[in-house]
């Protein structure tokens, strides 16, 4: 259901690939909610995804920016402020890759060529679309920017690979960056933790739909949908929280404040009785 909680902003979507994506949530939810915004995502993914679908039921315009190159971005907020007619409110930023990961290279035999290619993609980005917004002074006061992360920023998942590490990093750009932000223009700057997702990206890590299933029973309230996230990040870029900035929010259920639960032990019991069965 539609609030108007996002009546008369503007704002720029990044990594919205297809209908599994969570900026692809975020993007319907920002226009349901009464926004204008701008769609992007790197070039090649204007031919493998389904950005185009999603820019032509939204009435929004895409503007194809690789997120490591700050000419990209300057032409990215320059555009979308004519686009959009003014400054920007609020900026998702939906990206992460690992070259280690797709390419099945475990975390103790990672290419480091591999490994710097995920920071810049995966975290540097971040920095470099706020100083670009900053210097351009693109973001209105008290706008929003956001970054998407994971709780394996704080705890060993080993099967994630240095994606971990790139989360830690985009965290800590959130904390500094949103500092400087704050003094400046009162722009606020925080992450979202969520839960493990059925998203193209997600799936492709090693395990995934096991860790997925694990998430769910240990999380009280259950995994955290992409519907859910893409809500979460309208009430961040809302003026409703105004006050909230330089925070890791978690939304996942609850998964973060667990220890263990017996809704595990269920579930491990049963799977050792199946493995009997089966031999």
């Amino acid at each position: 259901m539609a609030n108007n909680l996002l009546a008369g902003k503007r704002g720029i979507i990044f990594g919205a690939l297809d209908e599994k994506s969570i900026a692809w949530k975020v993007a319907e939810r920002c226009v349901e909610e009464g926004a204008k915004i701008t769609l992007t995502n790197v070039p090649v993914a204007m031919r493998f995804g389904g950005i185009k679908e999603l820019a032509a039921k939204l009435d929004a315009e895409i503007i194809p920016a690789d997120a490591t190159s700050v000419e990209d971005l300057e032409n990215l907020f320059t555009k979308s402020m004519e686009v959009l007619g003014g400054k920007i409110d609020f900026v998702l930023h939906s990206i992460g890759m690992s070259l280690n990961v797709r390419k099945k290279r475990e975390y103790t035999d990672v290419k480091y060529e591999w490994m710097q290619k995920t920071f810049d993609i995966s975290a540097i980005s971040f920095h470099k679309t706020m100083q670009t917004a900053m210097k351009l002074d693109a973001m209105s006061e008290w706008g929003s920017v956001l970054g998407l992360t994971y709780i394996a920023a704080q705890r060993t998942f080993p099967d994630y690979n240095e994606m971990a590490e790139s989360k830690a990093l985009l965290e800590s750009f959130a904390r500094s960056f949103g500092y400087h932000f704050a003094m400046k223009n009162k722009v606020r700057v925080n992450t979202i933790s969520q839960s493990p997702t059925m998203t193209t990206a997600g799936s492709g890590v090693k395990g995934f739909q096991d860790f997925f299933s694990y998430a769910d029973k240990v999380s009280p309230l259950g995994n955290a949908s992409a519907d859910a996230c893409a809500d979460y990040c309208i009430l961040m870029f809302s003026d409703l929280t105004r006050m909230v900035t330089m925070q890791n929010l978690f939304h996942d259920g609850g998964f973060s404040s667990m220890g263990m639960s017996p809704a595990v032990f269920d579930w491990a019991k049963e799977a050792i009785a199946r493995e009997a069965e089966e031999e």
